[in-house]
């Protein structure tokens, strides 16, 4: 699984680098170990762990804390165990595999591995090879039919359906798209559960993307708040002129 952006939408793949990922992997066991012993040392490495990149990785070597949401083991045929892993950005799958057979006593290896999740985007929904996208441009431009495209190609707004929303009044987008923090009064809905510090979507009313931006409140207290700045713009998505300007120039 490996979200490929175009034009406009490469403003958002930073996003999907820094969101979860679910792999399934492959681990060779180096002995024979008891399927109990195996289960239970597995379920120890759910949480948060300390993590060392390995030799060969693209990042310093430091120690760091990575969150393992779940590890799944679905089958075992020794020496390989089958995984399903659900995991923070920045995990290094073959580093786990290796440091879960340091605590078995055994030693172990990663024989194969397979990115099935990246943020909003699923294995078994939303990924097409090249062969099916090649296909369906041939389709577009012989039959003029648009279909096949489609479903390969998706909006940009699919990119950031993880994100916790913001739905902005009218009024408030074209100031977005000239750089404005978004202020409290300028909110026409909001989605619960956004903490201080969360990166947020913003969308207008029709559900168009217009910028990516950190919230500087709480839900419940932009909800309670009159006025205020509640989200800082980080990225404008929507190019200027889309919605009419509701602001005087400077004379």
């Amino acid at each position: 699984m490996l979200p490929i952006a175009l034009g406009s939408a490469t403003k958002v793949i930073g996003l999907l680098m820094l969101s979860n990922k679910e792999y399934v992997a492959i681990m060779q066991l180096h002995k024979p170990v008891e399927e109990r012993k195996l289960r239970e040392v597995v379920s120890e490495f759910i949480g948060r762990i300390y993590q060392k990149p390995p030799v060969r990785s693209s990042v310093k070597r430091v120690l760091r804390i990575k969150e393992i949401y779940n590890i799944e083991v679905l089958e075992i045929d020794y020496p390989y165990v089958l995984m399903r892993i659900s995991c923070q950005h920045g995990t290094y799958v073959r580093k786990l595999i290796h440091d879960i057979g340091d605590v078995l006593g055994v030693g172990a290896h990663m024989r194969e591995l397979r990115r099935v999740k990246t943020g909003p985007f699923k294995e078994d929904e939303t990924l097409i090879t090249l062969h099916q996208l090649s296909e369906a441009l041939y389709v577009y431009r012989e039959l003029k039919d648009d279909s096949l495209l489609r479903k390969a190609i998706l909006p940009i707004e699919y990119a950031v359906s993880h994100l916790p929303k913001v739905a902005v009044l009218d009024g408030a987008v074209e100031a977005l798209t000239h750089g404005a923090d978004l202020a409290v009064p300028g909110i026409a809905m909001i989605h619960e559960g956004i903490r201080k510090g969360d990166t947020v979507a913003i969308f207008t009313l029709k559900g168009e993307l217009v910028a990516i931006g950190q919230a500087l409140m709480h839900s419940e207290q932009i909800i309670e708040a009159n006025r205020g700045i509640a989200v800082k713009v980080k990225r404008v998505i929507m190019p200027r002129g889309v919605y009419p300007r509701y602001w005087k120039k400077k004379k």
